[in-house]
């Protein structure tokens, strides 16, 4: 880093047919309280005219702006990819086409990780708005359930547990350090449920390097052309006592081997490009370690009851259910391992 009381700031701003919401983004860009030394725009093939637009905003920034237009589409994951890459800056802040900074997001963004040299990723909340950014309709992190027990945890050291149970952090929201591209990059395209800040949220979680900034510091916009957006997290469904009788076995294990692949995955690639005594390694391998227990018990009911009062024993049943569950769900879900 050039110095520890000013950074460089880069943007990496990608961008898909957003012309009718661009404006309003760069426009919030443009009023930061403290500026950008660049932005990066990346244009992924836009046919709506909003390469042209680009052209127009870059003529008149008042800081450096370099143009990126790919020769093939690809995709939102590698386009972060690209434009990620040609960022110079100490600190390199991700944009989204549609959403609004408040003023103070830079500055402050930027102070965080001056005063904490040692995390390379923080994250903010944000207002969720409709497609006007007329109304605030509360704040992202309710929908994620980033909730004060989670941030709990969080805070605790299990922060690659929250993730484990979903990300909970949004690009359009992250700064980081130039310097951690050197273990992010390549993105992976084949983690379910995970894109590319994901997959950065994961590997900075698992080094007990990534914190969040508890300030809703931009507008995060709603609309039909979002190829993510806002969407509440549905709760599994419920499975009744009765049903754990006569439910087929196979039909049971399904989602029980499909996070134990999930999180095996995970493992594999966390594991290619960080050292094998970082610290959320232990969190990973005890998860890992229960759902294989229960994707792989025998099918003779005697042979399962050691191991699942084993793993409940440990406090495995309530840590890994879901944040939604009731008291009683953990219960159920052994006596399911050990009769269904």
């Amino acid at each position: 880093m050039t110095s520890n009381l000013r950074p460089t700031i880069s943007i990496a701003l990608c961008t898909y047919n957003g012309k009718a919401y661009l404006p309003a983004q760069w426009q919030s860009l443009l009023e930061q309280e403290q500026l950008p030394d660049e932005v990066v725009i990346s244009d992924d093939l836009s046919t709506d005219g909003t390469a042209e637009l680009i052209q127009v905003l870059a003529t008149e920034a008042p800081f450096s702006v370099r143009i990126l237009k790919n020769e093939t589409r690809l995709g939102s994951n590698k386009n972060f990819e690209r434009a990620l890459s040609a960022c110079t800056g100490d600190l390199i802040f991700i944009c989204d086409q549609d959403d609004c900074w408040l003023p103070e997001k830079i500055g402050t963004m930027a102070q965080y990780m001056i005063r904490n040299p040692d995390m390379q990723i923080a994250f903010c909340d944000a207002w969720v708005t409709d497609e006007h950014l007329e109304t605030r309709q509360g704040r992202f992190w309710e929908v994620v359930r980033f909730d004060k027990r989670a941030q709990e945890r969080w805070q605790s050291g299990e922060m690659l547990e929250v993730l484990l149970d979903g990300n909970r952090v949004m690009g359009c929201a992250m700064v980081l350090r130039r310097t951690f591209l050197a273990t992010a990059l390549p993105i992976p395209t084949d983690i379910p449920g995970y894109i590319y800040d994901g997959w950065m949220a994961l590997l900075a979680a698992a080094q007990n390097q990534i914190q969040f900034i508890d300030q809703p510091l931009q507008l995060y916009r709603t609309h039909a052309q979002q190829q993510i957006g806002v969407r509440e997290q549905e709760a599994p469904e419920a499975v009744r006592l009765q049903d754990r009788f006569v439910r087929n076995r196979a039909g049971k294990l399904a989602p029980l081997r499909s996070k134990h692949e999930l999180f095996a995955h995970i493992g594999h690639l966390l594991a290619s490009r960080l050292p094998p005594d970082s610290p959320g390694f232990s969190q990973l391998r005890r998860r890992l370690a229960h759902f294989t227990m229960r994707s792989t018990l025998s099918t003779n009911r005697l042979l399962r009851v050691w191991p699942v009062l084993k793993s409940l024993g440990q406090g495995n049943y309530k840590r890994y259910a879901d944040a939604s569950a009731n008291w009683y769900a953990p219960y159920l879900a052994v006596l399911g391992d050990i009769l269904e």
